[in-house]
């Protein structure tokens, strides 16, 4: 009788939690907002607002609707840059490409716009992609720069594409930086934090990836990581002089849960270091 009791505790348990991780945590968007002092930036762009997000994985749980609400939960902050490192898409899943152009295009920055590519983002979905990014008037950085200037102040964005798929090319992206002014590097995989590090060029790297584990529990986390995400997960870092932040992503990939690892839209407000 209680062994009985027992079991079905237990399946209720395993089933309330399944319902949580499939049902709600997707859909509790965690704004994390952090004040950023940044090597080398310019007191004229003190207080400016920079918004991440990452692994949007369209089809893969992300649907027109839920990524309707992170738009308007992005331009309700007013930043003046958002990026978005990598993934619109999933892999061997396809797509509605207006279903992911529709609410991008209704982004909104003060200043521009800036995308790179995520392992996810090639063959099948490579032109996909590409005409969604095009038609959403996103600036896509494949191994270039993106400056804006005040005067004669700049902050560079520079992206670089995907480690997984070995097209990552900051031999081609480094001659296009200026010497002068803060540089921010958007990697979707975050372990080329140890490359762009050594290069001494850039203040931040904000990649994604890793989805945070996704299903965070003790010891199956880690198997659940992708490769080049299994030295920084999640959150921030320093890597020598650089700071690395790793954004949990808005998507799901493989099995559409979340647990304990809800999804994430980051907020930056970047600071001149004090003189």
């Amino acid at each position: 009788m209680f062994k009985r009791i027992g079991w079905l505790a237990a399946l209720g348990g395993a089933a309330g939690a399944l319902y949580y991780a499939a049902r709600i945590e997707p859909r509790r968007f965690d704004i994390v907002e952090i004040d950023l002092p940044l090597d080398g930036l310019d007191p004229v762009f003190d207080g400016w607002k920079v918004v991440q997000i990452s692994d949007i994985h369209m089809n893969g749980g992300m649907t027109r609707e839920r990524l309707g609400e992170i738009v308007a939960i992005i331009n309700g902050h007013a930043p003046e840059v958002i990026v978005i490192t990598g993934d619109f898409a999933t892999r061997r899943r396809g797509f509605v490409p207006q279903d992911l152009l529709v609410p991008l295009r209704e982004l909104r920055a003060k200043e521009a716009i800036i995308a790179t590519l995520g392992n996810h983002d090639y063959k099948l979905h490579r032109a996909a992609v590409r005409y969604v990014i095009r038609e959403s008037g996103l600036t896509l950085l494949n191994n270039a720069v993106y400056t804006i200037r005040r005067g004669e102040a700049c902050l560079h964005f520079a992206g670089v594409e995907s480690v997984l798929r070995r097209r990552a090319r900051l031999d081609l992206t480094l001659p296009a930086l200026a010497q002068e002014g803060a540089a921010i590097l958007l990697a979707h995989e975050p372990d080329f934090a140890e490359i762009a590090a050594a290069t001494k060029r850039f203040a931040l790297q904000l990649s994604g990836h890793s989805h945070g584990g996704q299903i965070r529990v003790p010891i199956l986390t880690r198997f659940a990581l992708p490769a080049y995400s299994q030295r920084y997960t999640m959150g921030a870092y320093r890597v020598g002089k650089m700071m690395l932040y790793v954004n949990r992503g808005v998507g799901t990939v493989g099995v559409p849960l979340r647990f304990n690892c809800p999804p994430e839209i980051t907020v930056f407000t970047l600071h001149a270091p004090p003189e």
